[in-house]
């Protein structure tokens, strides 16, 4: 975890935001959150939303966030589907033949690209792509896996194996049901979604980020595919992620900044200083006392999170909970 002494909106062009669980939960915005982002962009940092939903088209997102008070338009979405779109865009002759498994998000962006959407194994695709659509037939899945089975290439906008189920439990996502195909004929797709480096590409394409800041609530995909994309990233805590899952997240799992939310691109990051005496941030000092972390100080409970971050990423291995979890209960940050 890294400092920084100017603000992030300051020090890097472009958010790269993630949606569900950072700029809104379900249908409502996330309390500060349109506030926060009009002052990102007034102080000169580009805002792109960058989602691994596929069954969405880019304008129809922007209309979504234009009516929770996030002005935005297409050209402000990056999603899953066009980072498929350009990968099969790549791979194949202009013209080609895409067999869709998933809606009109998928049809679009490859349309966008020069390449043909159809619906039938009859049709002879050279590829098949599948998204998350939540009106997805067993007859459209079976027409995806008989055209794999005849070798047409397997792309999947994600890996998602839940999508977040607004008021209830976790739904099944489009990791989920692509393992439909891939357990009828044993191929495995290729993935384009987060933490997959193609979506991440796109999303620098379409922006022409020179230095992106990645912002999300996931670790396993807005935090892990900032690593695989080289990029930094802010994590904040609106969302799926809490406090003791950060502390024993592994390397591949750790932000470069962390916030309650987004309100952290609007100021400086302290740094964490670690010395023969612990790690310290703020007024807090974290350090390791037999198999347990210790925690002094006062001050900000976030600096105190981030000293407790210090001590439990000392080594490349995982944190264990026990170790943490006494210390994480001075911050109160339920």
């Amino acid at each position: 975890m890294r400092g920084c002494d100017r603000p992030l909106s300051e020090a890097y062009d472009v958010a790269l935001l993630d949606l569900d669980g950072v700029v809104y939960v379900g249908h409502r915005p996330v309390p500060g959150a349109p506030e926060a982002l009009a002052k990102a962009r007034a102080a000169g940092q580009r805002l792109a939303f960058v989602t691994n939903n596929a069954s969405r088209t880019p304008g129809a997102v922007a209309a979504l966030l234009t009516g929770m008070g996030v002005p935005a338009d297409a050209g402000d979405v990056v999603t899953s589907a066009q980072a498929a779109a350009r990968l099969l865009a790549e791979r194949l002759p202009a013209g080609s033949r895409v067999l869709v498994v998933g809606g009109m998000g998928l049809r679009h962006a490859l349309y966008a690209q020069g390449l043909v959407p159809v619906s039938t194994a009859a049709e002879r695709p050279a590829a098949v792509v599948q998204g998350y659509d939540p009106n997805l037939s067993y007859g459209l899945i079976a027409q995806g896996a008989q055209a794999v089975a005849q070798g047409a290439l397997f792309v999947a906008s994600n890996g998602d194996l839940t999508i977040p189920g607004g008021d209830g439990p976790p739904r099944p996502g489009n990791g989920s049901l692509m393992q439909v195909i891939r357990a009828a004929t044993g191929v495995d797709p290729i993935v384009t979604g987060k933490p997959e480096r193609p979506l991440h590409h796109e999303s620098i394409i379409r922006t022409d980020a020179r230095a992106p800041l990645i912002v999300g609530d996931r670790l396993d995909t807005d935090i892990e595919g900032a690593h695989n994309g080289g990029a930094d990233s802010l994590l904040v805590f609106t969302g799926v992620t809490d406090p003791l899952t950060v502390l024993t997240a592994e390397p591949r799992h750790r932000p470069t900044y962390l916030s309650a939310d987004l309100g952290g691109l609007l100021v400086p990051h302290p740094p964490v200083r670690a010395d023969g005496d612990g790690h310290h941030c703020g007024g807090w000092t974290a350090r390791r006392a037999g198999g347990e972390i210790e925690l002094t100080g006062e001050g900000d409970p976030w600096d105190g999170l981030r000293a407790l971050c210090g001590a439990a990423w000392r080594t490349g291995e995982p944190a264990d909970a026990k170790a943490v979890a006494r210390a994480l209960e001075r911050l109160d940050l339920t």
